[in-house]
């Protein structure tokens, strides 16, 4: 792949909904109680998060949502990112300001403030370590094409955007604003399909954004076959060929696989000792493989610093690198 340049000022500038994540563990039959299905993000309103919050246990509160959770992976590797994204006049806008400021992301928490309450996504983390994921949005669907910051998009490598971004009208033309721009300024654009409900209501515009306005794909093996209603994964495989420049598709322990043009890759899972929380793992394969892209390096070896990655955000409970992504890279990549 031929990257950008080398005048850029950021790796990534990643839009997307700005949350503050509780993150509890909890049994398999508390989610049939709440009748939530294992595995999804549903969208709920402030009553029914409230309410659903109640019955969870004491939880960690940490700063989340799937394009900070990328940001923050490519700045763990010591790479530029930049977010955008809207939050409230409240303590989890402070939090979620705080914690990227600590990580070295550009934000500017003044200039995304909107009145209402900062979002939060409730994760529910299985002792399978899989997660539940109920989301309350609250000011992050305020996004509107306003918000996006045309020097930022001027000057980064890649524009990522999250496909929950679709769920809302203003922040759908935000989406195309800050893809149409990244082009404009011949840069890239990245997209996350993000959750296999998200691909079901969103297929016939996806499928267009993607043969359309989109360099890079992420998506995981569901998401991958739900979006072009087959079966069979080598299928999903045959038919993204060529519809991007680029496709990486993750499928858990057995790894990912990156389809470029007529090549299509097969990247081996990064080895981890004990899988606690899978939360952030599609997210930070995303900041492992575009930051690796960024600087220069070929498909494979993204994978593999993808697949890097998300093996460390699965070890341990919350969606972000509990240590240096930098150093781990250094050591594997000698």
């Amino acid at each position: 792949m031929t990257t950008t340049g080398t005048d850029t000022s950021y790796d990534l500038v990643a839009v997307g909904n700005a949350l503050v994540d509780v993150l509890s563990n909890e049994n398999d039959e508390l989610l049939g109680l709440l009748d939530l299905v294992k595995g999804t993000m549903v969208m709920v309103d402030r009553d029914l998060s409230d309410s659903i919050y109640a019955a969870l246990s004491p939880g960690v509160e940490a700063s989340g949502g799937s394009a900070a959770n990328t940001a923050s992976g490519v700045a763990s590797f010591g790479g530029r990112a930049a977010f955008v994204g809207r939050i409230g006049d409240d303590q989890f806008g402070q939090v979620f300001t705080h914690d990227l400021a600590a990580l070295g992301i550009a934000f500017d928490g003044a200039r995304a403030k909107s009145d209402g309450p900062t979002g939060r996504c409730l994760v529910i983390v299985t002792p399978d370590a899989e997660r539940t994921m109920c989301t309350f949005l609250g000011v992050a669907s305020d996004l509107s094409p306003d918000d996006v910051p045309v020097d930022l998009i001027d000057n980064a490598q890649f524009t990522y955007l999250e496909g929950y971004l679709w769920d809302q009208p203003t922040a759908k033309e935000a989406f195309r604003t800050a893809a149409a721009r990244a082009h404009e300024s011949g840069r890239k654009v990245a997209l996350s399909l993000s959750d296999p409900f998200c691909v079901e209501r969103h297929r016939v515009d996806f499928l267009d954004l993607i043969a359309g306005d989109v360099d890079v794909l992420f998506a995981n093996e569901i998401e991958i076959c739900s979006l072009y209603e087959v079966d069979e994964f080598d299928t999903a495989v045959q038919k993204v060929r060529n519809h991007c420049e680029i496709a990486a598709v993750t499928r858990g322990a057995r790894g990912s696989v990156v389809v470029a043009g007529d090549d299509v890759y097969e990247v081996a899972a990064h080895p981890v000792d004990r899988v606690v929380d899978t939360t952030g793992a599609g997210d930070l394969y995303a900041a492992g493989f575009l930051y690796a892209l960024a600087r220069g390096y070929d498909c494979v070896t993204a994978g593999k610093l993808g697949g890097l990655a998300a093996a460390e955000v699965i070890s341990h409970l919350g969606a972000r690198s509990e240590v240096s992504l930098a150093d781990l890279a250094s050591q594997f990549l000698g």
